[in-house]
Order: C-alpha cells, then structure tokens, then sequence
C-alpha cells in the first residue's frame, strides 16, 4: 500500500508528515480535498518499528475520539490518533514499485466522517459504495503503483461495527506495477452522534492474509467515554 505521503492509505501507503508533524494522506495532495485526513501510505523510511514517538501505539487500540470509536492495532501494526479519526500502519515497509525512491507499507487503514472525505450518501451502505472507487485510487493508484488496471469485488454487505449498523464493500486491485492490493471501505453511523457517518479506508497489498480486514473491522469498538461525546466537522 504505497500511498503517496503516510497520508494516504492503500497497502502501498508511504509514511511522511508536514512540517507540523501532521500524519498527510494522498488525497490531501489533490485540489479540493481535505487535509490530514488520514496517515500517509508511503513510509518515512526509518526501520518501521515506530521509534520513541509518543503518539504510537504498539498494542491494544487506537482512540478516535471525535468519532467515538476505538481501532485495534494488529501485530505488527502501529496506531496514531489523528485530528479527524484514527490510524494504523504496517510497521513493513519496502521501496514503491512505481517510484523506487518512495517507501510503502504493507497495509494500512483510517478513520475518519464521511463529509471529511467528501463521500456523499445517505445511509452507511451509500456512503461504502461510493466512497470504494476513492479508497482505491488512494491506496494503489498513481506514482507509487501505477495505474490500477482492474479489480474484483470480493465482499459487498452489511456488517455491525460498534453496535451500529454498517456497510462494507471490498475489493481486490490489480495494479500496474508491483503488489496488488485489497481495498476495503467500512462505513457506519458514528456511536457518538448517530447523524455522523463514519468511513473506515483499508488497503492492503495481497501477500498479506485478507483476515487482516476482518480482524480489524471486528475489532473496531465504541471508546472508553466515547458516546455522546462527539463533536461538529
């Protein structure tokens, strides 16, 4: 997931940051769409084990306090709360296929409203079937991978997530260069202010256990104090 900047999140996501400090995604570089919303897809080219950067988490889960909801961090993966939801990134990283002085990442996913991103729809299964197409020009398309050439629909259903009543779409990207990819989008009414769709962006490259999306979609819980605790984007 080789993104163009940790910002974006496709398994090619590479991880590098503003000069704040701020997680930037691949989106975040396009005219008109939102900043920092999710973590890069390309790596920052350390040894991805995450360092001492306090705002890591190794184990456990990820708060996302302004949706309410928590991430699980998988092994192998690290987690950082963001201004507008949660990510996780795969401490693997390896050269980008498409752009060789770029690092990606095996695998990655972020939380973030639907209205950040810019997906429109109405009700969670709306929002996960537009937003897919989206997901995955971020995750595996442009410099990093090249262009996706193709893709399969493995999963189109709905789900509970953190005692709402979500949507999931998920597919398998073929890529022009390099891995191809699984491509997930989850979407499902914030726990904390039900009017407020949350989307979840999934990529990861497919020498990876598809179980990794599964895993992680399972385990996406209501926060400690999250209800009723949301807030206005």
């Amino acid at each position: 997931m080789a993104a163009a900047v940790l910002a974006s999140i496709g398994v090619g996501v590479y991880a590098l940051t503003d000069d704040g400090g701020r997680p930037r995604t691949a989106a975040s570089q396009q005219p008109g769409a939102p900043e920092d919303n999710a973590p890069d897809r390309e790596g920052d080219g350390d040894s991805g084990d995450g360092g001492d950067d306090p705002r890591r988490v190794d184990s456990g889960a990820v708060a996302d306090p302004l949706n309410g909801i928590s991430l699980p961090v998988p092994d192998g993966w690290y987690g950082e709360e963001l201004q507008v939801g949660a990510a996780l990134t795969s401490k693997t990283s390896y050269d980008c296929p498409g752009d060789t002085s770029k690092t990606c990442v095996k695998g990655g996913a972020y939380s973030a409203p639907a209205v950040v991103l810019g997906t429109r729809g109405d009700t969670a299964e709306e929002v996960a079937k537009a937003d897919i197409a989206a997901n995955a020009e971020e995750s595996y398309g442009g410099e990093a991978y090249g262009r996706i050439t193709s893709h399969d629909v493995l999963a189109s259903k709905a789900v509970t997530v953190a005692g709402q009543k979500g949507y999931l779409v998920r597919w398998k990207a073929a890529t022009q260069e390099g891995s191809d990819g699984f491509v997930q989008s989850l979407a499902f009414p914030s726990p904390s202010r039900p009017d407020q769709i949350v989307v979840v962006r999934f990529g990861v490259d497919t020498d990876q256990q598809e179980k990794i999306l599964d895993e992680i979609t399972e385990g996406i819980e209501v926060a400690e104090g999250g209800r009723g605790n949301g807030q206005d984007v």
